[in-house]
């Protein structure tokens, strides 16, 4: 077994609700592109903290109307994932800013970038 890989028995709570916040994500696609959020390199990170999921993501520009809701949309889907295991918190960065650059790099090249 590698390093990466760890037993079912040895991952802790905190680790399993990071694992299914993420897997949450990769499920929440931007109503403009059609492309999930964690694929678009939104999710800047996901951490568990005194007793919450702490979720970082950006949006890809300030003020787009379409994206405006992809906060809301995202912790809903986490909490409700998560369901009473542990709370959600979402903050909106803007540091650094998104470029295309952050996306899965499969991601980019459909999109032809």
């Amino acid at each position: 077994m590698s390093g990466e890989e760890l037993p079912n028995e040895a991952i802790s709570e905190e680790q399993a609700l990071e694992s299914m916040a993420w897997r949450t994500l990769s499920q929440v696609y931007d109503p403009e592109l059609g492309i999930d959020i964690v694929s678009l390199g939104l999710i800047y990170g996901v951490d568990f903290e005194d007793g919450k999921v702490k979720i970082k993501m950006t949006l890809t520009t300030p003020g787009c109307p379409a994206s405006e809701n992809l906060p809301d949309m995202a912790q809903l889907a986490v909490s409700f994932a998560l369901k009473d295991r542990a709370k959600v918190d979402m903050e909106v960065v803007w540091d650094p800013p998104w470029d295309p650059s952050m996306m899965n790099p499969e991601t980019a090249m459909g999109l032809g970038l």
